[in-house]
């Protein structure tokens, strides 16, 4: 384990002479190597950087986050340069748990815990392009999850609501995402089916979830020329990820490609 030191230096000093004699002094390489630390929190210091510039430890999971984007997205079809930063900058090893976070950008889904997965990363950024949020829109997000992909929708726009029929994870997400600093996201626990009217209407609602017919009050708190996005088709099998945008003359419907979610559950299922 390393020892994280406070930057504070109390007095000008020679670094180069005072600094290594300090550490040659200490015996051991456990204490050289606290040494080293101690002195690098002073050199921030001097230069009046931020003290976790030199004194934090690197993000373990940077380099397979970054080989995620250029290996699953760039190399797939996601090509907007917002969606590739910022999937290649939302820290999804912390929305999982310990034991998976290994596997935390792998090209697979990955269990959450109550039967329920988090898409894969290309996935999450596939509906994130094809949704095209635009800074101050409104975004509804039916399925929490882990809360990825909120986490995700909230670096394009400040407005973020996302509903979790399960309500530890609706408890887990929130306290995850607050503790990420998330603050622009409003996690509740509820049915997903009768969406949020309390803050319609939204410019997007996204689905996470598969259903074999669209909610009509989703549609309803849909505003004029809102999208809407979701994996339609058989709960059991697979489904068509499928784009509806609200016109005055009715539904523009868009079918884009075959994929395979968990069911959406609650009042969906007795229609």
């Amino acid at each position: 384990m390393v020892t994280i030191f406070k930057c504070q230096p109390s007095r000008k000093w020679d670094i180069k002479t005072e600094g290594l004699m300090t550490i040659n002094r200490m015996a051991g390489p456990r204490k050289q190597l606290k040494a080293v630390f101690w002195l690098l929190c002073v050199v921030a210091g001097s230069l009046s950087l931020p003290c976790g510039a030199l004194c934090e430890s690197p993000d373990p999971y940077a380099a397979a986050r970054q080989r995620m984007v250029v290996r699953q997205l760039k190399a797939r079809d996601i090509t907007d340069p917002k969606v590739l930063e910022v999937m290649g900058t939302v820290k999804r090893h912390l929305l999982v748990s310990r034991a998976y976070r290994s596997q935390a950008y792998a090209d697979h889904p990955l269990p959450i815990g109550e039967g329920q997965t988090i898409s894969q990363p290309y996935i999450v950024a596939l509906m994130t392009q094809i949704l095209d949020v635009k800074p101050g829109e409104k975004i509804l997000e039916i399925g929490t999850g882990s809360g990825y992909q909120a986490a995700v929708l909230s670096h394009f726009t400040d407005q973020v609501w996302s509903i979790e029929i399960r309500k530890g994870l609706a408890q887990k997400a929130s306290e995850r995402l607050k503790g990420l600093g998330y603050e622009n996201i409003k996690v509740k626990q509820g049915d997903g089916y009768f969406g949020w009217p309390e803050y319609a209407p939204f410019d997007a609602i996204m689905v996470t979830a598969a259903a074999n017919h669209v909610a009509p009050r989703l549609l309803d708190q849909l505003k004029m020329g809102g999208r809407l996005l979701i994996p339609l088709g058989s709960t059991t099998y697979y489904q068509t990820l499928t784009k509806i945008t609200k016109t005055p003359k009715g539904k523009e419907v868009e079918h884009l490609l075959g994929v395979v979610f968990v069911p959406m559950v609650g009042k969906i299922l007795e229609e």
